[in-house]
């Protein structure tokens, strides 16, 4: 186990460095600037604001300079919030995308796993038609249409709940809603046909011989090894819900970081995409690692040493 540890922490170290060089310099070789706005800047004004920053400085130079700040763990100032570091930038936007993500994922698994098993075990009946139509229709509509449609229902029409901004418990729930509208359908989809598939294996067959009852066989047998596709797909989920969804959050006006890092595409603020960019990849990188050992615990047959 250890092993496996060293090696993928290396090999995630070499993962975010490629990562890290090739968003560097592609969004160098982009046309523009941060500091090129409709209404043109003055020449002079300009060569200070990039010389401040040290943009007029060669290309491999702004590069060694980021890595050694980065590796001081400083991302750098934004260039277009005055006064203001990337790191404040994350630290004041996450929270908001790590609340709003943990309940978008809870209620992804608790009811997209239910859906699932319920499918399974009622293949080919209304129950089980029923649960692939809702699954179908998350997965192919858009996030910003079931956005849409709830804000139009139950904010417009039944006027129960907020339709924007970032107050309390009762403003998650319209956005955690849509923000799992893919993931909870394709955890359902996952659990049906994971779940079809180990029901058929011999030793759940075994275990039906034996006596045991159908609750147990189901739920202490064959649920466990039929939900590591579903782990498999929740280390990417975790990272891309947990740092914010872009369409979600700028529908709701909810000041989290994929609203951030959105705005700082358009504002072409290079330091900010950069040390957004990081921090997602960072966050990918750790919960694929933390999947991957919980294979082991999900499934003793597992060696991570192999």
């Amino acid at each position: 186990m250890i092993n496996y540890i060293i090696k993928r922490l290396v090999a995630s170290v070499i993962t975010l460095f490629v990562v890290l060089t090739a968003t560097f310099f592609l969004m160098h070789a982009l046309p523009g600037g941060p500091f090129d706005n409709e209404k043109p800047l003055p020449p002079k004004i300009k060569a200070n604001l990039e010389a401040k920053y040290g943009l007029n400085k060669p290309l491999y130079e702004q590069y060694v300079m980021y890595l050694k700040n980065l590796s001081r763990g400083d991302l750098g100032p934004t260039l277009k919030y005055e006064g203001r570091t990337v790191n404040e930038m994350i630290a004041y936007s996450f929270p908001a995308s790590a609340k709003l993500g943990a309940v978008s994922i809870i209620f992804s698994l608790i009811l997209g796993i239910y859906l699932g098993v319920v499918a399974a075990l009622n293949q080919g009946k209304w129950q089980d038609r029923l649960v692939m139509v809702i699954a179908t229709l998350g997965v192919t509509v858009p996030s910003f249409v079931i956005a849409t449609l709830l804000m139009y229902v139950f904010s417009v029409k039944l006027r129960l709940l907020p339709s924007s901004g970032f107050a309390g418990p009762k403003y998650m729930i319209l956005p955690a809603l849509a923000l799992s509208g893919y993931s909870l359908s394709f955890i359902a989809r996952l659990t049906r046909s994971s779940l079809l598939d180990v029901i058929r294996q011999d030793y759940i067959r075994t275990a039906k011989a034996k006596g045991l009852s159908r609750n147990v066989v189901i739920y202490k047998h064959a649920l466990r090894n039929a939900l590591i596709p579903v782990v498999t797909y929740l280390g990417p989920l975790v990272a891309g819900v947990l740092t914010g969804s872009f369409v979600i959050e700028k529908i709701f006006a909810i000041p989290g970081l994929g609203r951030e890092f959105v705005t700082s595409i358009g504002n072409r603020d290079f330091m900010l995409i950069m040390g957004t960019t990081i921090f997602y990849s960072t966050l990918l990188v750790v919960c694929n690692l933390i999947v991957d050992l919980l294979y082991a615990v999900i499934d003793p047959r597992i060696k991570l040493e192999a």
